[in-house]
């Protein structure tokens, strides 16, 4: 049943506050967490029919929230989205994008969901993901394609595409996210937002996961204000008991660091390719010369140096570890489903990523992820020098909806030789090389600092010739996003995005 209008305010006035302005008009009752919730459900009403943000509304289970909140919260009654992957919400169903998971519900909590409710966050809706957040778009079968708000016939990225769909749209000021190869920092480039992926050990993933990918998968927000991804990093920032990394805590909370001046920093840049085949877009290395001038206007000192890595880093080391974790969340699923899993239950591409895993040992395994200590050396006689390195977030612009599905001579070969059960032995072909470098290209600039556990951003400081947005990513030594906050805040003032709105 509609709730009344009387008990929701305008989203023209609700959209000129990010979350810690709305918090702040909670705390001073001049808006109530129900007004809140039910412009937000409003507006979400009105745009999700036609961008798909939303996948699992709990509208119910977020009023039921707004009558539970702690009085000190830091976000107390501000309305928020939760990213339909590794995070458990208890009671509520979590799918992560595969249909073989539909009846799932979650038992527990995970650790972040509560401490984002002792935050005072009131969630009311799960976001679009790909199958098990495995592709750098957002286009499940189970859910179908999340579209971008600046053009919807355009993707808003992956993993996190629905969770940046919600935000960009205005539905909240911000939303969780996670990134193993980049899914916060691409749809926030994608949608013009700001997102940062914290170093590796700053948040945890239990109680369910120590680690995943390696150590590759971090979790966070995607937000349209750096504050608000500070603040919200504050609230849940920290490990749990029986975490396998800790990092050393912040000097101050991150929030604070959000316009201190982050003095003359020592920069490092490239727009290089790091694959051959992947030409950079004209409006990325644009991107990223106007922020050089605007670094260097500010008092940086910015200089550009050929890509500290190459690649194999990523066809090899990186992607064998994929191939790997995609097989291990397969033998979860067939321990929920009490059976082997068949093709059937998962897309093709998530099937033949952990087929593919068969025709690797675990000395191969093992092998690549030694190989990932040659980046992290790599990465840190650059920072021996520079405070961070600049590059696209993306080498492309938002891609159409489709441009990475599989073309037909590809999809009729994968399913031919799964069914003669030798799909391990595409190993080292074409097909799987072209699908391999297809992705991994996309994702080249981003993936780097999962393998390292840096912590890095992409910054909305660009928009094409045609309207869309284009993200530069800055990455810093590990543990030091005090620096990025800093940096980050510096560059919002000087040139502002927050009010940049998609036309809808």
């Amino acid at each position: 049943m509609p709730t009344p209008a009387t008990q929701s305010i305008p989203f023209s006035d609700y959209a000129r506050y990010d979350a810690t302005g709305l918090a702040e008009l909670v705390r001073r009752s001049e808006v109530s967490p129900v007004e809140l919730l039910e412009t937000a459900i409003a507006r979400a009403e009105a745009v999700n029919p036609s961008l798909n943000a939303i996948v699992t509304p709990l509208y119910e289970q977020g009023r039921t929230l707004t009558s539970r909140l702690p009085e000190a919260g830091p976000f107390r009654g501000v309305p928020f989205l939760i990213k339909d992957l590794e995070l458990e919400w208890a009671g509520t169903p979590m799918k992560s994008g595969c249909r073989a998971y539909a009846s799932y519900v979650s038992p527990i909590d995970s650790e972040v969901i509560s401490r984002l409710k002792a935050a005072g966050l009131v969630f009311f809706g799960k976001t679009n993901t790909p199958e098990f957040g495995l592709t750098p778009y957002t286009e499940s079968k189970l859910y179908g394609p999340a579209r971008n708000p600046w053009k919807p016939t355009h993707s808003p990225g992956g993993s996190s595409g629905g969770s940046a769909v919600a935000v960009a749209a205005g539905i909240v000021p911000a939303a969780t996210a996670s990134d193993g190869g980049g899914s916060i920092r691409i749809p926030a480039s994608c949608c013009g937002l700001f997102g940062l992926k914290p170093s590796r050990g700053r948040m945890t993933l239990g109680p369910r996961y120590g680690e995943l990918w390696n150590g590759a998968v971090i979790g966070h927000a995607l937000t349209r204000s750096v504050r608000d991804s500070a603040g919200l990093l504050d609230a849940v920032a920290g490990p749990m008991a029986g975490d396998p990394y800790l990092i050393t805590p912040p000097e101050r909370p991150f929030a604070d660091e959000v316009g201190r001046d982050p003095g003359r920093l020592r920069i490092a840049f490239s727009a290089a390719s790091l694959m051959p085949s992947m030409t950079i877009d004209p409006e990325c290395i644009k991107a990223v010369q106007e922020t050089v001038r605007l670094l260097e206007r500010l008092g940086h000192t910015v200089e550009e140096v050929p890509l500290p890595y190459e690649k194999t880093i990523l066809t090899e080391a990186f992607f064998v570890s994929v191939l790997s974790e995609t097989a291990a969340t397969l033998r979860e699923l067939s321990s929920y489903l009490g059976r082997p899993v068949r093709s059937g239950d998962v897309e093709l591409n998530t099937w033949a990523l952990a087929r593919l895993a068969d025709g690797f040992s675990a000395a191969d395994v093992a092998y690549q992820k030694r190989r990932w200590n040659t980046l992290n050396r790599a990465m840190g006689q650059l920072h021996e020098t520079y405070d961070l390195f600049l590059t696209p977030t993306l080498p492309r612009l938002p891609i159409e909806i489709g441009t990475f599905q599989n073309r037909a001579s590809e999809e009729r070969l994968l399913k031919l030789v799964d069914a003669v059960g030798g799909l391990k032995y595409l190993k080292g072909s074409r097909t799987i090389d072209d699908l391999a470098e297809r992705s991994l290209g996309y994702i080249s600039y981003t993936v780097i600092t999962n393998m390292t556990g840096q912590p890095s951003m992409s910054v909305p400081l660009h928009w094409s010739a045609d309207g869309l947005p284009v993200g530069v990513m800055l990455a810093a030594r590990l543990g030091d996003e005090a620096t990025l906050f800093r940096l980050a805040g510096q560059l919002e003032q000087a040139q502002p995005w927050f009010m940049k709105r998609p036309p809808l």
